[in-house]
């Protein structure tokens, strides 16, 4: 049996002697975080001011996705991270902005000095471009600190995967 979602495909297994399908998370984290790339920021200050500054600097459009928020339980209780989408029009490229925080928890706890998480995702983005993207968020004020992140120094990435 195939699992598709975005662009990608990823195989449910059946364990031995089990009757029913077991989603792989493990492969289904991996298949989502092909061809990623991933951006740390920190900026404090509130999301829809953060993609006010991108948009307007870049030219871009990003708009909240209520379809894609990312609900994550911990401590009996439930955290909601917003995710921001900007699909590029001509490409299969598309951008995803999460909140890191949320109500004194951290979508990666691993990162918790950073407020935002920057994912392109659907095509190969050129070392090149992704630096001019680091350059022109560095030029927001309230910007202290962009970097690139990679799959090796995240533990929880799937609390990324929607």
């Amino acid at each position: 049996m195939i699992f598709t979602k975005k662009f990608r495909t990823c195989e449910l297994k059946q364990k031995p002697g089990a009757m029913k399908l077991v989603l792989d998370q493990e492969e289904l984290t991996n298949c989502f975080f092909e061809d990623c790339r991933l951006l740390g920021i920190m900026v404090p200050i509130k999301d829809y001011q953060f993609c006010w500054y991108l948009n307007n600097l870049m030219g871009i459009d990003f708009r909240i996705n209520n379809d894609i928020e990312i609900q994550l339980k911990r401590k009996k209780r439930d955290y909601f991270f917003s995710v921001f989408e900007f699909p590029e029009p001509t490409t299969s490229l598309a951008h995803y902005l999460y909140n890191n925080k949320f109500d004194g928890e951290y979508l990666l706890p691993e990162f918790k000095h950073l407020d935002f998480l920057w994912l392109f995702k659907g095509d190969r983005v050129p070392d090149r471009e992704v630096q001019e993207k680091i350059n022109m968020i560095r030029e927001i004020t309230p910007v202290q600190l962009v970097v690139e992140l990679t799959n090796e120094n995240i533990k929880h990435k799937e609390n990324l995967v929607f």
